[in-house]
């Protein structure tokens, strides 16, 4: 059994019809359609494409296609003549305004209009006397860009400095931000090219806060940080079991006394390091707050004794001294 190449798409090529995919080349009102209803630019049809006559040597070809929503058919065909597609069946073009002549185009006429004109003296004066109001109201306009001109260009000397004069100083200001940029591209090793500084880019950056180091409680935050020992200390924990309510409360405060001395004894020793390591000479600054870590009142101290029957294990920093000797050759 012969099967077309096509398949399908041929099952009319006896006709001289072939099924193609049709894409709407403009909006179109649907004349079959109980209501006004459009047909937008772009839509796509399965569309019977068929050749119709001939243009010179350029053929002419309809397609005609089913709108689905009504059952109507609508048919579109080609018009070599203008290079542009006709509505001839079933729908019109949607008059979008785009076919109107503008002010200042120049509507060339076809070989029939001339012919008609050459015929017809009446229509011919018409034409004249549109071509007259026509080029009345192009003169006035003609004559209003030479007055504009000749008011700019009066003194050319005087018109070209002042643009030079601009130029130069936009050039200058072009300059110096180039520069500012590249200068910042090389600090941070930016591999990017960078915009331009704007004023929503100063608003943002505003709101970006880096703390002041100049308060007192950065300072002190600053400096425990750095009197800190490069290593760690290590965390040893001691247990000690409780039996009863009385020797709990005499342990409890013993725990608070050594952790008082602890504390004590770490702040010193950060104090002595601070001044001691030749790295920190020239900020060695101490701020000793009056509260020290581990110590609570003695009347919350009871009550937290009275509350808590378990083993309880301090934290107590063992110091490991330095690998460095700051005074050895």
């Amino acid at each position: 059994m012969f099967r077309h190449a096509l398949g399908n798409r041929a099952r009319k090529a006896g006709q001289g019809i072939l099924i193609v995919r049709f894409e709407m080349p403009y909006p179109i009102w649907c004349t079959t359609c109980p209501k006004p209803t459009v047909i937008g630019q772009g839509v796509r049809f399965n569309a019977e494409k068929k050749k119709v006559g001939n243009y010179y040597s350029t053929p002419i070809f309809s397609f005609r296609m089913k709108h689905t929503a009504c059952g109507g058919w609508i048919e579109i065909c080609t018009d070599p003549k203008n290079t542009a597609y006709v509505v001839t069946e079933g729908a019109k073009k949607r008059d979008t305004g785009d076919d109107k002549v503008h002010e200042g185009e120049i509507v060339l006429r076809t070989d029939e209009e001339r012919e008609r004109l050459q015929n017809d003296a009446f229509a011919a004066l018409e034409v004249k006397v549109g071509d007259k109001r026509q080029a009345a109201t192009d003169k006035g306009r003609i004559e209003e860009l030479l007055e504009a001109g000749d008011k700019d260009w009066d003194d050319p000397y005087t018109a070209s400095r002042r643009l030079r004069k601009t130029f130069r100083g936009e050039r200058k200001v072009r300059e110096k931000n180039s520069a500012l940029t590249e200068a910042l591209k090389d600090r941070m090793s930016l591999g990017i090219e960078l915009l331009p500084e704007t004023e929503e880019d100063r608003r943002r950056a505003g709101f970006v806060e880096f703390g002041d180091s100049g308060e007192p409680a950065s300072e002190i935050a600053l400096i425990r940080a750095r009197a800190k020992p490069l290593f760690p200390t290590e965390q040893i924990k001691v247990k000690e079991r409780l039996s009863s309510g009385k020797k709990a409360k005499k342990l409890k405060a013993e725990q608070v006394a050594e952790r008082q001395r602890e504390s004590l004894r770490l702040e010193l020793q950060q104090n002595t390091r601070a001044v001691m390591d030749p790295f920190l000479v020239d900020q060695a600054v101490f701020v000793t707050s009056g509260a020290i870590p581990g110590i609570k009142r003695k009347r919350a101290l009871a009550e937290e004794g009275e509350a808590q029957q378990q083993d309880t294990a301090p934290l107590i920093d063992v110091f490991k001294p330095p690998l460095v000797d700051y005074d050895s050759d």
